[in-house]
């Protein structure tokens, strides 16, 4: 336990806040900058005694409850409670699943893309967001139960319409590899997560590749930077793939563009306009 800087990083918090950001009246002759420390102590549900020895660096080692409850109080971002656990002495527990919720940010720039075809993976390689440009490409989402969201399961157990493994792309194979190595390391992180275990398990018992894979015990793979897309409305469609890591939500951001004047950048344009309708079926 650092006291020196937990105080020093507790008082800097405290005097961010205003009495409105917290709903508390600002009252008369409001000397202290942000918030005071008894109203600090309110909100985290502990002693103003104890809050005060706690920035007077004279404090014992907070509990969880403590630490929980002053984050709570000063409003603190993930980053920032993390670092206030570390100086408490505390780490932090691990999450205890992936996370699935995706900030507005990323949700905002997928719609700011109206050119690529743009996903959100979680650590389980379930697809939790996308725009319009990748439902066209790849699959209407929004139409799936989310057990067949999960991009990892639809490549070893299916479903493979029109004989198309995994939307019929050419790298299906390395894929396979990679989301199985990526699936190991998510395991690893995740090891009390029921729900992380089942889908293992399901994988294992239900595909003999996956089984062989998952046994070679391989966690890094080399990513796959071109691939082509069988759709069955405009044919191959090639396009680059790049990968953005959104490291404080394990999940990563998959983008697909086309390389300028290339046929492919045509049939991202049509699938665009045509979006996810299907034009093979007669109405």
């Amino acid at each position: 336990m650092d006291r020196r800087e937990l105080a020093a990083f507790l008082r800097s918090r405290r005097e961010r806040i205003t009495p409105a950001d917290v709903g508390l009246p600002a009252g008369p002759r409001r000397r202290t900058p942000g918030l005071r420390r008894e109203e600090a102590a309110q909100l985290a549900y502990i002693s103003t005694e104890y809050y005060t020895r706690l920035e007077q660096a004279r404090g014992p080692r907070p509990s969880h409850e403590v630490l929980a409850g002053l984050a709570r109080a000063l409003r603190l971002s993930d980053a920032e409670r993390d670092h206030l656990h570390h100086l408490a002495g505390a780490p932090p527990a691990p999450a205890p699943g992936p996370s699935r919720e995706v900030r507005q940010s990323i949700l905002d720039l997928l719609r700011r893309l109206p050119q690529a075809a743009a996903i959100v993976t979680s650590a389980t390689i379930e697809v939790i967001a996308w725009n319009d440009l990748a439902a066209a490409l790849m699959e209407d989402f929004s139409a799936l139960p989310r057990r067949e969201r999960n991009l990892v399961r639809r490549a070893f157990l299916g479903p493979h319409p029109q004989g198309r493994r995994l939307y019929g792309v050419s790298d299906v194979e390395e894929f396979a590899r990679m989301s199985t190595g990526r699936l190991r390391a998510t395991a690893a992180r995740y090891p009390g997560d029921p729900e992380v275990a089942a889908l293992v398990r399901e994988l294992h018992e239900g595909s003999a590749e996956f089984a062989r894979l998952w046994d070679s015990h391989d966690v890094a793979t080399e990513p796959v930077m071109t691939k082509t897309f069988q759709h069955p409305l405009v044919g191959p469609v090639t396009v680059n793939c790049d990968v953005l890591d959104i490291t404080d939500r394990d999940q990563q951001v998959v983008i697909y563009t086309a390389a300028p004047g290339s046929p492919s950048e045509q049939a991202l344009r049509l699938l665009s306009v045509v979006g996810t309708q299907r034009m093979d079926v007669p109405t």
